[in-house]
């Protein structure tokens, strides 16, 4: 554990050496402490079963918690999405999101954040990689499953930011049979590659029922080809 922290930290200050402006920028990971012990007290409620699909990441996925399951079934899936998230994060709580309930996949939804934090997108993808190092150290044929940065309205200035991101993740799991790219930003374009813009609420950043319906079309669509197979093994 140790070393792990030390990795997340020596990243973390080589961000902010090299990128000074980020230094008020990058959340503290540990502020995410309330969530962590909102998802504790779910699972002493009811203890999720082994063997699941862990759903995790920013407020994408996060306002999605509750639609999850009925979304996806008959998969069984882990909702444990906290809205606000950077990868940092994720890697930081992995224990507790993630590797504790033993899933036999896991889906990430990170970097729309990050890019609106400026972090770079070199920190973003090492602490991705980190992540997936984590995983299969422990959980060796864990599939992952690393969503596309999304586009949106109010993040238009910094899509091609976004767009660096996803190529860089589209790379990543072109060389990791175990880690899948899902296209979480195709669906959202118009024609003309323009965003459409009558999938978000007030905020023009996070989506209205529609944009959820498209949202949960493309994620049943990357995970049931292979995962419907695994769960009729649960």
């Amino acid at each position: 554990m140790h070393t792990r922290l030390s990795r997340y930290l020596a990243c973390l200050v080589f961000s902010v050496l090299a990128f000074p402006a980020l230094a008020q920028n990058i959340p503290d990971p540990a502020s995410w402490e309330p969530a962590m012990q909102a998802f504790d007290a779910i699972d002493a409620a009811s203890p999720p079963p082994a063997g699941a699909i862990v759903l995790t990441g920013s407020s994408s996925i996060a306002r999605w918690n509750e639609q999850a399951a009925e979304a996806l079934t008959p998969l069984t899936v882990i909702a444990r999405g906290f809205g606000g998230s950077v990868m940092g994060d994720v890697l930081f709580h992995l224990d507790r999101v993630a590797l504790r309930y033993n899933p036999r996949a896991i889906l990430i939804y990170e970097g729309d954040n990050d890019t609106a934090y400026d972090i770079p997108t070199g920190t973003i993808v090492e602490q991705l990689q980190q992540i997936i190092s984590r995983v299969h150290d422990q959980l060796p044929q864990t599939r992952i499953y690393i969503m596309a940065v999304k586009p949106s309205l109010s993040r238009s200035h910094i899509w091609n930011r976004a767009q660096e991101v996803n190529a860089r993740y589209q790379a990543l799991a072109a060389s990791d049979p175990l880690v899948t790219y899902v296209d979480s930003a195709t669906p959202f374009l118009e024609a003309d590659g323009t965003v459409m813009d009558d999938i978000f609420i007030e905020d023009d950043l996070h989506f209205n029922a529609k944009g959820n319906l498209i949202w949960g079309a493309i994620i049943r669509a990357a995970l049931m080809p292979r995962e419907i197979r695994h769960e009729q093994e649960q």
